[in-house]
Parts: C-alpha cells; structure tokens; sequence
C-alpha cells in the first residue's frame, strides 16, 4: 500500500499512501479522483438551497455518480464564510435521509463533511465510508470517533471559525504555517490510531485572494507530509475576485483552470460541485501526460 515519495510523470506525485480503504471500497491514488459536493443545506455560498428537498438531493447524487464522481461528500451545515452554527439535531435531519438513501443505492464511497462528532458518528454507524472535518481534527472527540471506525479522515486548515475566519486573516508565512498546522494534526491523528489521513490547506477558509493563489502555486510543498492531498477551489470567492463574476454558479473557468494546476501541483483528490465538466478537463490532462 505504501510507496515511496516523488514524482511521477509530469507534475504528478507519488503519495505515502497509494490508495484508500474506504471500508467496501478501494480508491487507488495514482490518478486523480473527483469528489462531488452535495450540500444539503438552505443557505450554502454556491448552492443556496438547491438540495434540500430529498428528491433533487438524490437525483443530483446519482447525477454526479453518472458523471464521473469517485466519492460524494455530503454536507448538511455551511461553513461558508459568515455561517452560524446549526444544532447536531438540525445537521442531522438534513444529511441522514440522504445517506441511508444512497448507501444503499449508489456504488462509490460517501464522505461525511462535519466537524460535529456526534454527526460523524451516528453517519459512520449507518455506513459512510469517509469524514471531511473542516476544523482538522481539532476535536478529540472527532478524533476518537474516527479512529473507531478506522476510516479516512480529511484534515483541513481553517484560520479560526467560518463566522469569523475572513476577517482580516494573517499568516507570517501562509505555506509554512498551514504545513505545520497540518503536520502537527497528522502527527496527532496518527497517534491515536487514526491510520488514513487526506490533508487539504482550506483554500478560502480564512485566507485573502493573494493567500489562495499563493498556496495553489507552492502546493506541492504540502506533499512532504507524506499524505494524500486535497484540494477545493470549486466556485469560491477568490475566482470571482480575479474573474469579476458574482454568480458563483458562473465560476467553471477558473475551477477547471485552478484543478488542473492543482494536480499538477500534487493534489490527489479535487473537490468540485461541477463535476461532468471538471472530470473532462482531468481526462484532457491525463490524455496530454499519461498517453
């Protein structure tokens, strides 16, 4: 399972851990993988409710799953910037239907994204197979539930909390100091029995436009963790910043662009709500460097 660390191709990585086990599934890392995004939730930056009702939940779903998707990550609180808190009672009447529908139904791995590990626990009991934490693990609890369930974990970087992360972020050296906030909750997790760690620097979460493209340039620097990594650029603000487009929605262009250098770049899995079109550009890419 394990190799060694290094290039592969051009611009392609070689991660520590090559693939994921991912209870009945195995992901294998040599290629990129695609993770749909499935917000479930009425105030969502890019969504806005969209996916609430059951039904549209479901049919986008199985729609990503058609279009490419290899895990679907399913979230029923928003962390968009300036997001309250919701109750684990209200998290969880959004995102259980959901789940109990497709773990039966859908044939690719579901992520859990919480940092609630009342949420993360009562999900991996009816049988998600992955848990994205936007808070990196800093909960024990969070830690202690998926070191129970013994599967992957994604650990991110967040500067503070989505109420108040864009305030005026500052960083003395934005690359450095997300590693080793990362490194520190690998070692961490790690050492509580938490075996399969994905790492992701939280473009957006707490970070200017100048931060986000920053570490997009110098993320493969994150690859000496020894992790697989992730990368989540889908819509955000930083996009319509450079682009001047408002409507989220309208934001492909600089998704696709941004995955691709990401990949090149050493990201192993991108988290993108486009997927049809963004899995395309990755079929362009590997066509180009992996004939």
């Amino acid at each position: 399972m394990a190799k060694r660390q290094g290039t592969l191709g051009y611009g392609r990585w070689i991660t520590l851990l090559s693939e994921l086990k991912c209870r009945e599934y195995i992901i294998s890392l040599n290629r990129p993988k695609i993770m749909g995004i499935l917000n479930v939730t009425p105030d969502s930056f890019s969504d806005a409710g969209q996916f609430l009702d059951l039904g549209k939940a479901l049919e986008h779903a199985h729609r990503m799953a058609e279009e490419g998707a290899d895990i679907l990550d399913i979230g029923g609180a928003s962390t968009r910037p300036g997001a309250e808190p919701v109750s684990i009672e209200v998290e969880l009447q959004r995102v259980l239907p959901v789940i109990q529908r497709l773990i039966r139904t859908i044939k690719i791995p579901i992520s859990i994204d919480t940092y609630q590990p009342e949420v993360a626990k009562i999900c991996l009991q009816e049988g998600v197979h992955m848990v994205n934490d936007v808070t990196g693990l800093r909960n024990p609890a969070m830690r202690q539930v998926v070191a129970e369930f013994q599967v992957p974990a994604v650990i991110m970087h967040m500067l503070g909390e989505p109420k108040t992360m864009q305030k005026n972020p500052y960083y003395e050296n934005v690359i450095e100091d997300i590693k080793r906030f990362l490194g520190e909750q690998v070692r961490l997790a790690k050492s509580e029995g938490i075996e399969q760690v994905i790492v992701d620097p939280g473009i957006g979460f707490g970070k200017t436009l100048h931060h986000n493209l920053e570490i997009i340039r110098n993320l493969r620097a994150f690859k000496s963790l020894g992790c697989p990594l992730l990368l989540g650029t889908s819509r955000k603000t930083f996009i319509g910043k450079i682009t001047g487009v408002e409507n989220p929605q309208d934001r492909l262009e600089g998704t696709i662009v941004t995955n691709i250098i990401g990949i090149m770049n050493g990201a192993d899995i991108i988290r993108v709500h486009d997927v049809k079109a963004c899995k395309r550009a990755v079929q362009v890419y590997e066509a180009i460097f992996f004939p």
